[in-house]
């Protein structure tokens, strides 16, 4: 008797080689959206650090490679010294008479306007999280979350005039006449504040995701020590989704340093060193798109600052992924 079968159409040969020549073409695709976007990434960093070399030296770093080798100038000259452009404390590239070019107050500026987004941010989006994951009903989280996340899609041009036309003036105003501060136009707590409530639904939401993949067993096994639903909420599930969590807040945290729009409408064009949050400031992107917006000659040491100026923001929102990656992998639990 024989044992041979007829192979089915998904196990022939030619089915067999087919399936293999998909794969492939699919593996190169999406190699090669992989590969464009590290290309884009390289050639970005390529462009600000060639840009920058010549704000410090007078000359692009790779127009320095080609005299370095082919007429050994082993030194450029350098126009602007690198701990001027990091300790000085006035920043005014354009002033004809004195230029300075210390960065310090436009990353005060950055850090100022950062760091009062997330005391805002953090807490409200952790507690929506908490309420949407463990709280709130399915229905009602049905319908909530979605309201939530389009919170994130409003352009933030609009948040830049709700900060200009509502916050300033109902609510940074008012305080700081109760405080005792004269507030203008703008101030750095006005573009925190605005800042602050864009980035709750990426909190909210990623945390709420975090907090909904903890397995049911962790909260069963509570519930059956005697634990209240507070008691599991917030030492059961918020420790089990830390590293989602904290995943959530670098992202936040990133978003806020890189925000424009809104911070220029808001937190204004003026790159004061203050920790005054009432003060008018000027974060690194907004003088970016402020001195786009100016007169000044294409090859100056005025345009070339601008390089300087993002190659340095490169850097911090480089770092803040560093530390999330870091805070991931120290943090991740692996439940079966």
């Amino acid at each position: 008797m024989s044992t041979e079968t007829d192979p089915g159409p998904g196990i022939s040969g030619d089915g067999a080689d087919a399936d293999q020549r998909r794969d492939r073409r699919i593996r190169r695709l999406l190699f090669g959206c992989t590969s464009i976007t590290v290309l884009t990434t390289v050639a970005i960093f390529a462009v600000l650090f060639d840009n920058t070399f010549n704000f410090f030296y007078d000359v692009r770093f790779h127009e320095w490679i080609v005299g370095l080798v082919t007429e050994f100038r082993l030194v450029p000259e350098q126009r602007v010294a690198i701990t001027e452009f990091l300790t000085d404390t006035a920043w005014r590239p354009s002033h004809a008479d004195d230029p300075r070019f210390g960065i310090l107050p436009l990353i005060a500026g950055t850090l100022l306007v950062t760091v009062g987004a997330a005391f805002i941010s953090i807490p409200i989006g952790t507690a929506t999280a908490l309420y949407l994951a463990e709280y709130a009903r399915p229905r009602t989280r049905k319908y909530l979350k979605p309201t939530l996340e389009v919170l994130a899609g409003v352009p933030t041009i609009v948040y830049g005039f709700f900060a200009l036309t509502f916050i300033t003036p109902n609510v940074v105003g008012p305080l700081g006449s109760l405080l005792g501060h004269d507030v203008g136009r703008f101030s750095a707590l006005s573009g925190a504040i605005v800042v602050g409530v864009m980035t709750i639904p990426m909190v909210a939401s990623i945390s709420e995701d975090a907090m909904s993949s903890v397995p049911d067993n962790l909260r069963n096994g509570a519930y059956a020590l005697g634990a209240s639903k507070y008691s599991v909420s917030t030492s059961v599930v918020l420790p089990a989704s830390i590293s989602g969590m904290m995943a959530s807040y670098i992202l936040a945290v990133s978003r806020a340093i890189g925000e424009t729009m809104a911070v220029v409408l808001a937190a204004g064009v003026s790159p004061n060193l203050t920790a005054n949050p009432f003060a008018e400031i000027q974060t690194m992107t907004a003088y970016m798109v402020d001195s786009t917006r100016s007169t000044m000659l294409v090859g100056s040491i005025e345009y070339q600052s601008l390089y300087a100026v993002g190659l340095a923001l490169f850097v911090m929102t480089l770092a803040a992924n560093l530390v999330n990656d870091y805070i991931k992998r120290s943090y991740r639990e692996v439940y079966r």
